[in-house]
């Protein structure tokens, strides 16, 4: 699957819920926009759970989660992307902040 995004990489999501504690996301939240599919998206895999409210998509042949979309509590679209898919970023320069997903 590919992809190109746009914006400055300030900081990364790490949520323990079910879902992104066992596939090891490190998330990095940007305007939906500023994220431009490469790839059709009848290439890409979606899983919802939980609510429904997120849609995460994943590569139909690898299976690796790239990111997922829904809606801020705003209303504004928004993407979460994998940074571990993300070539050419030292992840261990990235603040990572701790979301307990598992609370919900």
């Amino acid at each position: 699957m590919a992809f190109d995004v746009e914006g400055e990489i300030d900081s990364g999501l790490a949520c323990n819920c079910s879902m992104c504690g066992k596939r090891g996301s490190l998330l990095w939240f940007v305007p939906r926009e500023k994220l431009v599919l490469k790839t059709p998206e009848a290439d890409m895999a979606t899983y919802t759970f939980n609510k429904h409210h997120i849609q995460h998509r994943f590569c139909d042949k690898c299976g690796i989660h790239v990111f997922g979309e829904a809606n801020d509590p705003k209303g504004n679209p928004v993407a979460a992307v994998n940074l571990r898919v993300l070539d050419g970023v030292d992840l261990s320069t990235i603040p990572v902040h701790n979301y307990d997903g598992r609370a919900l």
